[in-house]
C-alpha cells in the first residue's frame, strides 16, 4: 500500500477515535448538566433545605442522591435505597469514597423500601415507580418513613406502544399497560394511602411527570 494511502487509514482511524472520545465526553457533560438542574427542580418541588432528610428510593447508579448530598442539603441525611445487591454495594463504595458521611445506602425489599421509621422530611422515586410490583406495600411503607406534612414526588412517564410491546415490565400489576405507569394510577394509588396531591409538573426532565404529594400533619397510619 502507498504512503499516502497509510497515512489516509490512520488519520481515519485517529479521526474516528477522536470522535468518539469526544462524543462521550460531551454525552457525560450533557448527564452532568441534566441532574444539577433536575436536582434544583426537585429541591423546588420537595421544598428541601440544608438540614432535610431525603429519601431516593431506587437510587440507581447515586447521581441523584449523591448530587443532592453535595450541594442541596450538605448538613442534613440522605437515603438512598436500592433492591439489588449489587447496587447496595457500589452505592456505598462511592458514599465512602467521597466522604458522604451523611448518605445511608439500604437495601430495600420487593414490597417495602426498608427505611426507618419517620426518617425524612421527603423522598422521591425518579423513574422508579413503574417498577414496583407491591405497590401498596410499598407506599405503606414509604408513609411510614416520612414525617408528618413529608412530601413525595414520583416522576415517571406515561405507558407507550413502542415501550410496552418490546420491552414490558414483568410482573407489575396490568394497571401499569405494559411499560410506565399512567398518572391517574400513581394519584389514584398515593392519595387511597392517604397522601394529598399538591403539585403536578407535566414537563418534567425527559419527557416524564412529576406528581408531589404531601402526608398529612397528623392522622393515624393505614394498614
Amino acid at each position: 500500500m502507498p504512503v499516502s494511502g497509510r497515512r489516509f487509514i490512520v488519520i481515519l482511524i485517529l479521526g474516528t477515535l477522536a470522535l468518539g472520545v469526544g462524543g462521550w465526553f460531551a454525552y457525560r457533560a450533557f448527564v452532568t448538566r441534566r441532574v444539577f438542574h433536575e436536582t434544583d427542580r426537585l429541591a423546588r418541588v420537595l421544598a428541601l433545605e440544608s438540614t432535610s432528610r431525603v429519601a431516593d428510593v431506587g437510587a440507581g447508579n447515586g447521581a441523584y442522591a449523591f448530587e443532592l448530598a453535595s450541594r442541596i442539603v450538605s448538613k442534613g441525611h440522605v437515603f438512598a435505597t436500592e433492591i439489588d445487591e449489587d447496587a447496595v454495594r457500589a452505592l456505598s463504595a462511592k458514599a465512602a469514597a467521597a466522604g458522604f458521611h451523611h448518605v445511608t445506602v439500604l437495601l430495600a425489599a420487593e414490597n417495602s423500601t426498608n427505611l426507618p421509621s419517620n426518617c425524612c422530611d421527603a423522598a422521591f422515586l425518579r423513574g422508579v415507580y413503574h417498577h414496583i410490583t407491591k405497590p401498596a406495600e410499598t407506599i405503606a411503607s414509604l408513609r411510614n418513613a416520612l414525617r408528618p406534612g413529608g412530601r413525595v414526588a414520583i416522576i415517571d412517564f406515561e405507558p407507550s406502544w413502542f415501550l410496552s410491546t418490546f420491552f414490558p415490565v414483568r410482573g407489575v400489576p396490568a394497571n401499569r399497560g405494559g411499560h410506565g405507569v399512567p398518572s391517574s394510577v400513581a394519584i389514584s394509588e398515593l392519595e387511597q394511602a392517604g397522601f394529598t396531591l399538591i403539585d403536578r409538573v407535566d414537563n418534567w426532565t425527559g419527557g416524564q411527570y412529576c406528581l408531589v404529594f404531601r402526608k398529612p400533619e397528623s392522622s393515624p397510619v393505614r394498614p
